[in-house]
């Protein structure tokens, strides 16, 4: 008798163990043995377990069985409502949505091909000038202004404040640009005429590249490099240019023995025109329309690799028989050594400087793309205007290419360092 009670009271316990599960929060569950099973059905007034599938926003009402056997769970959904026997599918959402995303991405990763666009550019203008003939000196301050806008729709205004709170990174901008950059085009212009035996016309238009302010591709380039110092570049390149009516007669008259009359309203009125203008329309913008600004914003790229190409492209082709002259190789030479040193000098002369700054390499690219990169469409305007010798222009056209060359090479280099 005594198996007998011992196997009536495991029975007894068995039952009371199954009671105490459906009265638990998990009750609806049903239990499952493998000789005894024991089944409990859900409570009639149990409400229904609804959660929600991601990524389709229907509610779902399941069920769920355990299986002791198993130590497993099986859940048995049931859409609620008609809307649920036909869910949208996630996935055709999803994908459409990254085609989305990748497209935007391309657009917005445009700038990363500029080097490239610029050497094709430079081919194409070699082989097939009429390619940009078209584009003439009247379109550059446009154009100039348009990559301003683009700078601007991605800064803000305290962007700008903060960079005027650094005036010792901005008098290391002067240094480099008028006072290294002057160094080296006099060496240069003076080495073209006592040892490559050039023309001084030839020499001078050396000098006259170097006298001249900071580019404002050179905001650009570090705009691609390093966003947060593109309104720093910005401001030493606007200042720049502003002195630029007092340095660039000065120092055209001490290099070259040449005096400029420099057009000192029709400098500042191009400083407005393409610098201070666009960048406030696009703080503006930014500012008090942003979803417009954010819908405009992926197309800006693209359409900055095409100005950047033009600018590039068309004073070469413009001046394509005065570069493929005699002498056009022994300038490209001396522009490229000329071009070199200058970018190594601002690189070193802010590491130097701001050896002790946590953005000390960030400060290191801006200065060097401020003294490498010239205003060398100015120069060349300069050069056709009060220079009678048609040579004196040549080498500001052919900077304006090595130096787009050489910037938007290092462009390319020093992003993906600051991308690891």
């Amino acid at each position: 008798m005594a198996p007998a009670a011992a196997a009536a009271a495991a029975a007894a316990a068995a039952v009371r163990r199954v009671h105490f599960a459906s009265s638990s929060p998990s009750a609806g569950r049903r239990f499952h043995g493998r000789a005894d099973r024991v089944s409990l059905a859900p409570p009639a007034a149990s409400p229904p377990r609804v959660s929600w599938e991601q990524g389709s926003g229907v509610p779902i009402r399941g069920r769920v069985w355990a299986k002791a056997d198993h130590g497993s769970f099986e859940q048995d959904r049931v859409g609620v409502g008609a809307a649920s026997a036909s869910p949208p599918q996630p996935c055709i959402l999803q994908g459409v949505e990254e085609g989305r995303v990748d497209f935007l991405k391309i657009l917005k990763s445009a700038n990363s091909i500029i080097p490239h666009v610029v050497l094709g550019s430079t081919i194409l203008a070699l082989l097939y000038p009429p390619s940009f003939t078209w584009f003439t000196t009247r379109y550059y301050a446009p154009a100039l202004g348009f990559l301003m806008f683009a700078v601007g729709v991605n800064s803000s205004v305290k962007d700008f404040i903060e960079a005027i709170k650094r005036p010792d990174a901005i008098a290391a901008g002067y240094i480099g640009q008028f006072i290294a950059k002057p160094f080296f085009g006099f060496l240069f212009g003076t080495l073209a005429v006592t040892t490559f035996n050039l023309p001084t016309a030839v020499g001078a238009g050396i000098m006259l590249v170097s006298c001249v302010s900071g580019a404002q591709l050179s905001n650009y380039a570090t705009f691609l490099t390093d966003p947060h110092m593109a309104p720093l570049s910005i401001v030493m390149t606007s200042l720049s240019t502003a002195s630029a009516v007092f340095f660039t007669p000065t120092l055209s008259y001490l290099l070259i023995g040449k005096k400029l009359p420099v057009d000192v309203v029709g400098m500042m009125s191009s400083i407005v025109q393409i610098v201070v203008a666009p960048i406030a329309a696009g703080l503006l913008l930014n500012r008090f329309l942003p979803r417009l600004c954010s819908a405009i914003q992926p197309f800006l790229p693209p359409l900055s690799v095409f100005v950047t190409a033009l600018c590039v492209g068309s004073p070469l082709a413009i001046n394509i028989k005065a570069v493929l002259s005699p002498y056009g190789l022994s300038i490209v030479f001396l522009l490229f050594a000329f071009h070199t040193t200058s970018f190594v000098a601002g690189y070193h002369l802010a590491g130097t400087w701001f050896r002790k700054s946590a953005d000390v390499k960030a400060l290191q690219r801006t200065i060097s793309f401020e003294t490498g990169m010239q205003s060398s469409l100015l120069a060349l305007a300069l050069a056709n205007r009060f220079f009678p010798d048609p040579l004196v222009g040549v080498p500001p056209a052919v900077s304006v290419v090595l130096m787009s060359l050489m910037g938007f090479g290092l462009v390319m280099l020093w992003s993906k360092k600051t991308q690891v």
